[in-house]
């Protein structure tokens, strides 16, 4: 039997929580039950990717009760301790507290190559994209730059580097050789221009870390769907697999295109994805007291065009391809980056 069955087993999880869970909250004295729900169930016969919700109700010595989600993620090959870690390192420098949160870490498990957290209650961004309710998406967006620019502003030299392999663009897994093997065999005709647009990318990535030993701790997967309203005041961002030392301007382009791809269908307004994106900007250079400078909206523009050019390969090597969604962000890809 594949070991990670054991974790939709109620007696083993009620064991493991206890062990592992239970002493991190000691106002409760016991846990009553735990409903598990999977998120995600890739299980083959010896690996495995899971991610699962164990809604926890914990009891109190005067028999109040408290309901928790807290998660699991686990995967049998790629690295899920740096998530933790990252976790963790943000968790006791000030991202546990205030209105700029991050889920709770609660420990890592070797024996599962997954870590558990407590998970945070609320609709993330494109729910409030999906509905077309620009009010609401309005009041979270200065809140998504102020905890990017809290981010950002972390000092990095006291930061480990989670993720090397996210730290360059060429280096993000899959990984350049892999993309562009599957994309020569399956789009020949596409194929150059695709490598092109990367290599431009690259090369412009290249030169400006070449020219700074600065660098930022950076979420490396900024998108509306990791943000989190938990209430008026606090949301909160998921997902740190891809959190890494690099540009910071990375985190920017990849949320305004990502925001911009993701509302286009809903919010067919071109006026109105400027004046976001530019509340955006404008509410993290404040923040970040950075300046928008005519290298950093380079940058930015740059970032911007590579995550559309992912999204783009992601449509072309999916189990159900989508080439002509992909083909029209390659265009604007290009034309952004001025190599049409």
């Amino acid at each position: 039997m594949n070991k990670i069955l054991q974790l939709f087993d109620q007696e083993y999880v009620a064991d493991l929580f206890n062990e592992k869970v239970l002493p991190l909250y000691p106002d409760f004295k016991e846990i009553k039950s735990i409903k598990i729900t999977p998120i995600k169930k890739n299980v083959w016969t010896t690996t495995y990717h899971v991610v699962i919700e164990f809604l926890t109700t914990f009891s109190s010595p005067d028999g109040s009760q408290l309901e928790l989600p807290i998660y699991g993620s686990a995967h049998s090959d790629e690295p899920r301790k740096n998530s933790f870690e990252a976790l963790s390192f943000l968790w006791r420098r000030g991202f546990g507290q205030g209105n700029l949160t991050v889920p709770r870490p609660l420990f890592f498990s070797e024996y599962f190559n997954g870590y558990f957290y407590r998970g945070v209650q609320g609709n993330n961004l494109y729910h409030y994209i999906r509905q077309q309710n620009t009010q609401e998406t309005e009041n979270i967006i200065p809140k998504a730059a102020a905890w990017f620019a809290k981010l950002h502003g972390l000092p990095a030299n006291r930061a480990k580097n989670f993720n090397k392999l996210n730290s360059r663009v060429e280096t993000v897994i899959p990984g350049y050789d892999l993309i562009f093997t599957k994309l020569q065999k399956y789009y020949p005709d596409h194929c150059q221009a695709y490598r092109q647009t990367f290599e431009h990318i690259r090369r412009q990535e290249k030169e400006f870390l070449k020219a700074t030993k600065k660098r930022w701790l950076i979420h490396g997967d900024a998108h509306p769907e990791n943000v989190i309203k938990m209430s008026a005041q606090t949301i909160a961002v998921i997902d740190f697999t891809d959190i890494c030392l690099a540009d910071f301007a990375r985190d920017l382009g990849a949320f305004l295109q990502q925001f911009e791809f993701m509302s286009t269908i809903k919010i067919p307004d071109e006026n109105y994805l400027a004046k976001i994106k530019n509340l955006f900007l404008d509410n993290y250079f404040k923040l970040a007291g950075v300046k928008l400078d005519d290298s950093l909206r380079q940058r930015i523009n740059y970032y911007y065009s590579w995550t559309a050019l992912r999204t783009a390969t992601l449509f072309l090597l999916k189990e159900s391809p989508e080439p002509e969604r992909a083909h029209a962000l390659l265009n604007k890809a290009r034309q952004d980056l001025k190599l049409d």
